[in-house]
């Protein structure tokens, strides 16, 4: 009896149908993320500014190595690209990140002052930490201004690297104009300019040339808070650094 069922076993289990091969894994949002638009009016700021320049979203992809679909889904707020991709567009079509600010400001009502404005200069020299213009990217990287108003000469932000988060994916480098200054509250945030890396903590500053090829990244299992000034990047030249350029 047993061998007979044992036979009966056997010849169900030849007869199962072949195993399907496993369904293709998509890049999921990053540990502790969840999908999220982005920030709101920035890519209606890219699509003016591409339509400005005369490019179709076609040959703006093929520019910066990106597909158009992708190019699409970011003008309509549908997708986050990461800070390389970003500035890669931006560098295209001649804008810089407070023309991104400057559009998320126009989409979402300013906070209500909690002083006065000083007379003749429109919003006042304070910034509330309630009322910040806000760029949330791809990859885990949140931009807050600390200024209440765009500044031509410098770009003075609050950046969130999130668990896992990066300026860009990894084995990657990006490059754009201006020089960098950075200073850590909490956290701690790695950092590849060219061929070299650090990694910086709390109270720990750093400053380099923005040109040469390079990336940030949350180290730890806790979010990377700095300070961040970028000094005249509409100077700039931006162009994407290939992977090899500095890995």
């Amino acid at each position: 009896m047993r061998s007979g069922a044992s036979r009966e076993k056997r010849k169900a289990v030849g007869k199962q149908p072949p195993r399907r091969p496993a369904a293709e894994k998509r890049p999921g949002p990053l540990k502790g993320q969840s999908p999220a638009k982005m920030s709101a009016g920035v890519g209606k700021a890219l699509r003016e500014g591409r339509e400005r320049v005369g490019l179709s979203v076609r040959e703006l992809a093929r520019r910066i190595h990106v597909s158009a679909s992708l190019i699409s889904l970011i003008e309509r707020d549908r997708a986050m690209p990461s800070v390389s991709t970003l500035f890669a567009i931006a560098n295209e079509l001649g804008l810089v990140l407070d023309d991104l600010f400057k559009s998320s400001e126009r989409s979402v009502p300013a906070a209500r002052p909690e002083i006065a404005p000083v007379v003749g200069t429109g919003r006042g020299p304070v910034q509330r930490s309630s009322g910040r213009n806000v760029i949330r990217l791809h990859t885990g990287v949140r931009w807050e201004r600390l200024t209440p108003t765009p500044d031509d000469e410098i770009e003075f932000l609050y950046v969130v690297y999130d668990v896992g988060g990066a300026s860009c994916e990894d084995g990657t480098l990006f490059r754009h104009g201006g020089k960098e200054y950075g200073y850590v509250i909490s956290g701690r945030l790695g950092i590849q300019i060219g061929f070299e890396k650090y990694e910086i903590g709390p109270g720990d500053s750093i400053s380099f040339d923005a040109q040469v090829p390079h990336r940030l990244w949350a180290m730890g299992r806790e979010p990377a808070v700095a300070i961040f000034a970028i000094l005249r990047r509409h100077n700039d030249s931006r162009r994407n650094a290939s992977p090899a350029a500095g890995a």
